[in-house]
């Protein structure tokens, strides 16, 4: 049961990646704001998703490559076009998920008062975010790939047990009959929730690239790591993001649905408020439960994503450049730090905002994602043995379909 637990990894590491704005604010508010009506979305936008995430562990398994490489092969204009959509959302996305983790510490742990001075106008919230970061930074600069990867299987498990228990002792306490009735939502703001909501759930889709890198690198670590048990951990993984999804879902409703309570933009006012609901409805026990569940959810995307994005465009350049970087790692995770708290400091009051412009970013270029995956998985780079069979495959020109018709659907009533 170890041993087999030891060779997870890149799979728990994509749900920690994902496991994070898209559940604990998206999908908490989507189950605030429409009950159970947006299940339909969640289960069917995961459905339509999953093979190309799933063609990142694949084709790394199968050929020993990532998909940054496997672009390259495909034609060096898609990779550049990676290159440069990356760094057009990766700051973004970064400060996004960090600004609800500040959020949710300072909630949880307190105002750093000592620190909070007016005379150099910090707040606790900034002090929070740069402690987040020095902690993921410290960490990824001593530990690596190595640590992170056993980081994050601690994390889920915490993560998954919490929040299990918080949907269980909602549904006692609920008295309410359960609705299970479907929505569609119908004005340019809910439409522009709902793109948002499904652009990060389970995840971006050019997380699929990390993937394929973090799997190399477990490759590096576990050579036993084979395309099976690659396949095998992304399906763990991605069924944990699933499950979870529908369980913050749950407790947006069971705890939140039809309170009259409108979120704040701001990070901590948000945090507070969630918190709190939950206190509020479960009893103050839930404190502890519910803290650890959003803490730990949030810290494992601020982590894994500030040790994606620098992996990525490092590799990026060394393809594009052909030249090495050995430097390359520290120069853009410090790049995507300094970035993060530029945009953070800039948009400390408009948590809402950023995690919208994010969500639906994401969403806009997921069929982008979507088709080089397909193109690359099913081309003469990967071993015949190792393409996806016709299901799949019919799975994927579904899925490309869903998401180009929603996209445009966003596009065309905005």
């Amino acid at each position: 049961m170890f041993k087999a637990f030891k060779k997870l990894g890149p799979g728990l590491l994509f749900a920690g990646a994902a496991i994070g704005v898209s559940h604990l604010v998206q999908s908490t508010r989507a189950g605030a704001d429409f009950g159970l009506g947006l299940l339909w979305a969640l289960l069917l936008v995961n459905l339509f998703k999953y093979p190309f995430f799933q063609f990142g562990p694949r084709y790394a398994a199968a050929t020993g490559e990532n998909l940054l490489q496997g672009y390259y092969k495909l034609n060096k204009g898609i990779l550049i076009v990676y290159f440069i959509l990356n760094l057009a959302t990766m700051f973004t996305i970064q400060t996004a998920v960090t600004i609800v983790t500040a959020g949710l510490a300072n909630s949880l742990f307190g105002d750093i008062s000592i620190l909070n001075s007016q005379s150099l106008g910090i707040s606790s919230i900034q002090i929070w975010t740069m402690i987040i970061l020095s902690i993921c930074l410290l960490f990824l600069f001593i530990g690596k790939y190595s640590a992170l990867d056993k980081l994050i299987k601690f994390i889920i498990i915490i993560l998954t047990i919490s929040t299990l228990v918080a949907v269980g002792f909602a549904i006692i306490e609920n008295t309410n009959e359960i609705s299970l009735r479907q929505v569609l939502p119908q004005n340019s703001l809910e439409i522009a929730f709902l793109i948002a909501f499904m652009g990060w759930m389970p995840a971006p889709l050019d997380i699929s690239v990390w993937h394929s890198i973090w799997a190399v690198e477990k490759k590096k670590d576990e050579k036993k790591f084979s395309p099976k048990t690659a396949l095998l951990d992304f399906n763990i993984g991605y069924i944990g993001t699933i499950i979870l999804g529908i369980a913050f879902l749950s407790l947006g409703y069971l705890v939140m649905y039809n309170t009259g309570e409108t979120f704040s933009d701001k990070a901590s006012v948000f945090s507070n408020q969630l918190i709190d609901l939950y206190t509020s409805t479960l009893g103050k026990w839930a404190f502890v439960i519910i803290g650890v569940a959003a803490l730990t959810t949030m810290f494992s995307t601020t982590i894994t994503t500030l040790d994606a994005s620098p992996r990525a465009m490092t590799n990026s350049m060394e393809l594009l450049l052909k030249k090495s970087f050995p430097r390359g790692y520290f120069f853009w995770i410090l790049v995507l730090t300094i970035g993060t708290l530029v945009i953070f400091f800039a948009f400390i009051s408009e948590m809402g905002l950023l995690i919208k412009i994010a969500t639906i970013l994401s969403f806009i270029t997921a069929p982008f994602y979507a088709i080089i995956n397909l193109r690359l998985i099913t081309s003469k780079h990967t071993p015949k043995e190792w393409q996806p069979n016709l299901k799949l495959r019919i799975l994927s020109w579904f899925g490309v379909v869903f998401l180009i018709g929603f996209s445009i659907w966003y596009l065309t009533t905005i």
